[in-house]
């Protein structure tokens, strides 16, 4: 008898076949034919609001119908299928599943699949979203528009040292739940904004109020000891304060990683990391040649990093299993050889890289050790955090690079114009590798892929709903392909935190929006005020001229 039967949710099981992914369109007849033969099911989902008392223990919910992706290979994929929740676990994923009394949600025409995890967030920056569209990451000296309103002067020097604890939490709350909106259910909050206590307690207690899957990343907090020095400042000792506080238990949606910036000098380096292994985080840091890290790098690839018991480098902090390194450009193959070896994770911002100049980013690198990255956003001050875009400029960026150098191979004339591929080429990215660095990727590099990342069967149930019928999707021919090449964030119908509904049918739950939006223009307006700039207006700022950008 298998696991359900036994739980008192009979099931039929002449009724289990796996169809073929690429069939959808024509799997339905056959689902609806075979609607009587199935154990019975409980009511449906009101059309008012989702299952009652979601998430809860001992409260069951059926997703019935859809077009389910597991991301799992031992589960697989199923045209037709339906995924059982009881509480926040998911209990059983396939096709034709007797649900007992649980409620049904009916998925047809939905894509239902893992929702997706972004590894580097700088959350904090909500309110300066679209501000650096124009910039790149430091001043290059040329006096043009890209390269005189930059990253570093302006967003970490300039707005994020008159931060107030208010303006964190409000920011935080925001961009948490438009992501949410978006079908990310789990982030990794990369904000540089932690200048007292208060401020660090501000944004963890606001990643616990969006609701959703976080690992909060306590960083340094950006500008102090060079434009500013904050009297309480505390990083890094303040996170033994904040284990304490917040993250005693492992049974909660959020838990905590260790910022350890490297280019903040050696003893820093010695600091953060030697007290996050002391208290068995993960430890992220930025690794990217602009900042000067590469020989920085190089020397943590050789267990010399930090500084000695004499305070002077080298020391000997190294890279381990416990790091997250996030963008990895311009790295030497000797460090890289090194983050192979040991199992490092590596998280890559695709369209931030390309836009802002921090490198080519690094997946052919990736590819050529047999490595697979994880997928981030990075700031909304310069681009989206929709995960859509994040998914196919990764497969576009890859493919660009491999496709021009098959086609170098070549000599662009006839009969050599289009070759064959030689020996050790790249493989093209697929819709189904994006999807991969988009769930399983992001869950193993934080830590997660025993509780999320895909729909397996005592794994917590953070799944999203796609609509496929929609305008820009319908019909639906190959499912990986309509996640990654045709969707974007109005198909995100349902999203689901471990097992409980937090959008439902296109819209967020127990959220005040306009509220909350006036709130973080409020927040705007007095950082802009603060840093003595305005939003709306030509500002201090040369080359930036207001709401409309560069005249």
């Amino acid at each position: 008898m298998c696991r359900l039967c036994e739980a008192g949710i009979p099931q039929n099981h002449q009724l289990g076949s796996r169809r073929n992914f690429l069939k959808a369109a024509t799997a339905s007849g056959a689902a609806a034919a075979g609607w009587s033969l199935l154990a019975p099911h409980g009511a449906a989902a009101d059309d008012d609001g989702p299952p009652e008392d979601c998430g809860k223990d001992g409260r069951r919910y059926l997703i019935k119908g859809g077009a389910v992706m597991s991301m799992d290979p031992k589960v697989g994929d199923f045209a037709t299928g339906d995924v059982l929740v009881e509480g926040k676990k998911i209990l059983a994923v396939g096709a034709n599943l007797g649900g007992g009394d649980a409620t049904v949600i009916d998925a047809t025409g939905r894509i239902v699949m893992p929702g997706f995890i972004d590894t580097h967030h700088h959350q904090f920056e909500t309110c300066l979203r679209s501000f650096l569209a124009d910039g790149v990451l430091i001043n290059d000296g040329s006096g043009s528009v890209s390269g005189s309103t930059t990253y570093y002067e302006y967003i970490l020097l300039t707005f994020a040292p008159v931060y107030r604890p208010q303006d964190v939490y409000i920011n935080e709350l925001y961009a948490g739940l438009s992501q949410l909106d978006d079908g990310v259910t789990t982030v990794h909050d990369v904000s540089q904004i932690h200048h007292t206590p208060q401020h660090s307690d501000a944004a963890v207690q606001a990643l616990f109020d969006t609701g959703r899957r976080a690992a909060f990343g306590y960083f340094e907090g950006a500008g102090e000891g060079t434009v500013v020095n904050t009297p309480g400042y505390a990083y890094p000792s303040d996170a033994t304060r904040l284990v304490k506080k917040w993250f005693s238990s492992s049974d909660q949606l959020v838990h905590m990683i260790m910022g350890g910036e490297v280019y903040l000098g050696d003893p820093t380096t010695q600091a953060s990391w030697t007290l996050g292994r002391q208290l068995g985080l993960q430890i992220a840091a930025h690794i990217l040649s602009p900042f000067s890290i590469r020989p920085i790098f190089d020397l943590l690839a050789q267990n010399k990093g930090g500084v000695g018991s004499n305070g002077l480098s080298p020391g000997s902090i190294g890279i381990g299993p416990d790091n997250l390194f996030i963008h990895t450009t311009g790295m030497s193959d000797m460090a890289w050889q090194v983050v192979h070896d040991k199992g490092a994770q590596v998280s890559i911002a695709f369209p931030i890289e390309m836009n802002m100049r921090h490198g080519t980013p690094p997946i052919l690198k990736m590819q050529s050790l047999g490595m697979e990255p994880s997928l981030s956003v990075d700031v909304e001050c310069t681009m989206t955090a929709d995960f859509f875009t994040q998914m196919r400029v990764a497969m576009n960026m890859q493919r660009m690079a491999v496709n021009q150098m098959i086609l170098d191979q070549g000599n662009f004339t006839p009969p050599n114009q289009w070759p064959t591929p030689a020996a050790g080429t790249p493989p093209l990215l697929t819709t189904r590798d994006a999807l991969r660095f988009a769930t399983v990727n992001g869950a193993k590099a934080l830590r997660l892929d025993g509780k999320t990342g895909s729909l397996t069967p005592g794994k917590e149930a953070d799944i999203i709903l796609l609509d496929a019928t929609r305008i820009n999707v319908a019909p639906l021919n190959n499912v990986p392909g309509a996640v990654v090449s045709l969707m974007d964030r109005t198909n995100v119908e349902t999203v689901i935190v471990a097992g409980k509904v937090r959008k439902w049918k296109g819209r967020l739950l127990d959220v005040d929006l306009n509220g909350l939006r006036k709130q973080l223009e409020a927040s705007r307006d007095y950082v802009f005020a603060a840093a003595q700039a305005h939003p709306l207006f030509a500002g201090q700022f040369t080359g930036r001229t207001g709401l409309f950008g560069n005249q």
